[in-house]
């Protein structure tokens, strides 16, 4: 049987963990908090991540990463903030052949790397691919059908991954297109905070589908700029996973910008959450990374703004209705 090995016991990991021993594999799952692996063990529960989902008792927990490190296939689940201290902690343990699955969604806040970038710097010549898509934790971790994307250059081992963890009700769709998985899970999470805010301020779901459509395009410009295929954003880890995040209060970047619209502080928001937002941090990465590149990302540059630059919301959002209009999609851009 293969032995299957999940970096990070929040509700994603956890959820993780759940559907690849649903795939028929050994499951190991490493959690950095001691009483997160002692109630995983003992309870077969986390109820610090993931309250009121039962875990499978043959699922082991485990605050040993080389423990997990002796898996044959490593799925990265640490938020991705965290990701490059996870990957330098793992290093001495990690063996060279096994693939590495990132399944983190972000920019690094201070370097705007990608998170493959960080995986190439800190475990550099491993196999990696990218995990990504349209998926709520509590949902995948109770069975619920569930389609992702599953990106990888080498077509070899995306297969072989694919068939690893898949399911009928955890499905893998194969791309080979690693740069655009990242791109439209990475920068969903700060439009779904836009729309969170739209939704506060009370501006209805016609500013909403405004706000999906164009931060599409906004995703697409950067996606391609760093060499992403725009087709890839016709998929589950583009428009699947932007409609999913910017519609449902499960996301935790919608709720967040919910809140921010309904006028509550940013700081009183964050202090009641145990689970990391993602959004909040690669809102300050994007614009940068795009101010390199030379793209235009209105939307993304205002929730940075509203977030890490004191902007008042109401008047942020007047000068994004102020904008003249342009051509709806770059001439330039083939979607098909």
């Amino acid at each position: 049987m293969m032995r299957i090995g999940v970096v990070g016991a929040g509700a994603w990991g956890t959820a993780l963990a759940l559907a690849v021993r649903r795939a028929g594999s050994e499951t190991v799952l490493y959690a950095h908090e001691p009483s997160t692996v002692a109630a995983i063990q003992n309870t077969h529960e986390n109820p610090t991540f993931l309250p009121g989902i039962q875990i499978d008792a043959d699922i082991q927990a485990t605050g040993d990463l080389g423990v997990v490190a002796k898996a044959d296939i490593l799925l990265l689940a640490a938020p991705a903030q965290h990701l490059r201290t996870t990957c330098e902690a793992l290093a001495p343990y990690a063996k060279p052949e096994t693939p590495l699955i990132i399944c983190a969604k972000g920019i690094e806040e201070k370097s705007g790397a990608l998170m493959s970038d960080i995986l190439a710097e800190t475990l550099p010549d491993m196999p990696c691919a990218i995990l990504s898509g349209p998926t709520f934790a509590a949902e995948v971790a109770r069975g619920l059908p569930t389609a992702v994307t599953l990106a990888c250059e080498d077509p070899k081992i995306g297969q072989k991954l694919q068939q690893a963890i898949g399911s009928p009700r955890f499905r893998p769709y194969f791309s080979k297109d690693v740069i655009g998985a990242q791109i439209g899970g990475a920068v969903k999470n700060v439009l779904a905070i836009a729309c969170g805010i739209v939704e506060g301020r009370g501006f209805g779901d016609n500013a909403r589908a405004a706000l999906i459509t164009r931060g599409l395009v906004e995703i697409a410009c950067l996606g391609v700029a760093l060499g992403a295929q725009a087709k890839t954003f016709m998929g589950l880890s583009g428009l699947g996973d932007l409609t999913l995040t910017c519609s449902s209060r499960q996301s935790r970047n919608l709720s967040l910008g919910v809140a921010l619209g309904e006028g509550t502080p940013l700081k009183q928001i964050l202090a009641g959450r145990k689970a990391v937002t993602e959004g909040v941090f690669t809102a300050r990465a994007i614009p940068d990374l795009a101010a390199r590149l030379g793209i235009d990302m209105p939307i993304a540059m205002a929730v940075r703004d509203v977030l890490h630059r004191g902007a008042d919301i109401d008047q942020t959002i007047e000068d994004l209705l102020s904008r003249p209009p342009g051509e709806e999609l770059p001439s330039d851009m083939d979607f098909a």
